[in-house]
């Protein structure tokens, strides 16, 4: 099987602007493409998966990957799928961001002799004159056309200022940039970012001709892919700083039970038959199934040695064991009260609990144990004694749970 119809059978692809010559472009190993990361964080998350997924694969199959990194658009913000406006940040910080984002970007994608290119869209953004960009590029949007985009819809309605109307227009600018300066020849992106793609797709024909190569694509799913990213807790971070490795680990293990064998077919490098067999899985075998998901994603980000151990520590705390590599809490001597700490102030500081009332209810509710003793006293407590050395396994539910030691 060819990799554009790969791409197709994994469930990547959902709306291209010429299929038949993007096939053969991307089967041929001669697409430059560019997918945008805005630097909004200094970690990437697990709702930028599908597109480093995406980028490793067409690497392999012979393109050319280019990372531009927003860190020009990044000072106007994507006003898709938002309801308010961005907070603007320093140079120093999107530098910063950019950095992390290289790193992390380097598991994926193979940035040795020009194989690959991260580039920041400031580099040619921050240099334009307002006058000459208007003049040579304002021509060729209508504004009647930009406001039926579904990536302004949202803001309409709270309203959408003009900073953020820009943005549509140096996306395009972005793709008749990198067109020009690398020979960038298509380009993917989320199914919310479909508008902003296509005018990048016209401004180029507009300027350089109906002859000119630009091709547009995007993936299935990505909106939903972004969402992925989040979780009652926060972002599932690719920085284990941020996200355990097991914690990571767990985020894939926990996944519903409709969404495994999508995302074993859209986020991991198993052969499409095996994936296949798994369709009539049930019941247990679904569970082994998503023990495949978190290892192969753990892998991918963490490596094999930090994949194993995070399984391995799973397994234990789920067979009643110690997980020596589970997330872990230090509580402060200010914690204590008279030498111990009750169960709502050690919920809240791990996390467990969001606040002192929802921990409260965690433990009215009977989903609370400590060390696999169930916790129904909200005026229990716990000693330094007890929470020194190994500390205790402190879990809410089934899903979450957490190491608190003594710092």
């Amino acid at each position: 099987m060819k990799i554009y119809e790969e791409l197709r059978a994994r469930g990547l692809i959902a709306q291209v602007t010429n299929e038949e010559e993007i096939s053969k472009m991307i089967n041929e190993g001669k697409a430059i493409f560019y997918i945008g990361f805005d630097p909004t964080a200094d970690s990437l998350h697990v709702g930028h998966f599908m597109a480093l997924c995406l980028m490793k694969r067409l690497q392999e199959a012979g393109n050319k990957p280019i990372a531009l990194i927003g860190g020009g658009t990044g000072m106007v913000g994507d006003p898709s799928g938002r309801s308010d406006m961005r907070q603007m940040m320093t140079d120093e910080i999107i530098q910063h961001n950019c950095d992390c984002f290289r790193e992390q970007m380097s598991r994926f994608i193979d940035f040795s002799e020009g194989k690959a290119l991260m580039v920041n869209n400031a580099d040619w953004l921050l240099e334009l004159n307002y006058i000459d960009f208007l003049r040579e590029v304002g021509p060729h949007f209508s504004v009647n056309r930009m406001l039926t985009a579904e990536c302004y819809k949202q803001r309409m309605e709270k309203g959408l200022s003009f900073l953020e109307f820009n943005y549509m227009i140096m996306q395009s600018y972005d793709f008749y940039e990198l067109f020009n300066r690398y020979g960038c020849n298509m380009q993917f992106g989320g199914d919310d970012q479909w508008s902003n793609m296509l005018g990048g797709t016209e401004l180029i024909r507009r300027k350089l001709g109906k002859d000119a190569h630009a091709m547009t694509i995007t993936l299935l799913l990505n909106s939903e892919g972004k969402k992925m990213g989040k979780t009652q807790s926060g972002a599932v971070w690719l920085d284990r700083s941020k996200t355990s490795t097991f914690d990571f680990y767990q985020y894939w293990r926990n996944i519903g039970d409709a969404d495994v064998l999508k995302c074993l077919r859209m986020l991991t490098f198993l052969p499409l038959e095996q994936i296949d067999e798994m369709d009539q899985w049930e019941g247990s075998q679904l569970n082994q199934a998503k023990e495949i998901l978190a290892f192969e994603l753990t892998n991918l980000v963490h490596g094999e040695e930090a994949a194993e151990e995070a399984q391995k520590s799973a397994r234990e705390l789920f067979a009643g064991g110690n997980a020596e590599s589970m997330p872990t809490c230090e509580l402060e001597e200010e914690d204590f009260k008279e030498g111990s700490v009750d169960i709502l102030t050690i919920l809240q500081k791990s996390g467990l609990s969001s606040t002192r009332s929802e921990a409260r209810r965690n433990v009215e509710q009977g989903g609370v144990t400590v060390e696999g003793e169930a916790v129904s006293d909200i005026k229990a407590f716990f000693t330094r004694e007890q929470l020194s050395g190994q500390g205790l396994v402190v879990k809410r539910g089934k899903k979450k749970f957490v190491r608190v030691i003594l710092k």
